[in-house]
């Protein structure tokens, strides 16, 4: 069984927030902080702030696709409420 992954991440360089999808995270948060990423080569380094974990890679493009709409946004500000009040 193997998993499909929608992730968050914060550039620890600037005020930047990016939401992926991958099947493998480990390797996928590593390309990102190695500047493997064209889209996010610039926001690098980066940390891994919220993940979830689906069977259905629909699922997981559905979720991702969701995180990436303003309603999407704002309800990972209000389930992170915490790490963002820091």
């Amino acid at each position: 069984m193997s998993f499909y992954y929608v992730y968050v991440l914060r550039s620890l360089k600037v005020d930047w927030i990016y939401v992926g999808s991958t099947g493998d995270l480990r390797q996928r948060f590593k390309s990102h902080n190695d500047g493997e990423n064209l889209s996010t080569r610039g926001y690098k380094p980066f940390q891994l702030i919220f993940y979830e974990a689906y069977l259905s890679k629909k699922d997981a493009l559905r979720r991702e696709e969701y995180f990436k709409t303003t309603k999407g946004k704002t309800t990972l500000r209000t389930m992170l409420r915490e790490y963002f009040s820091h």
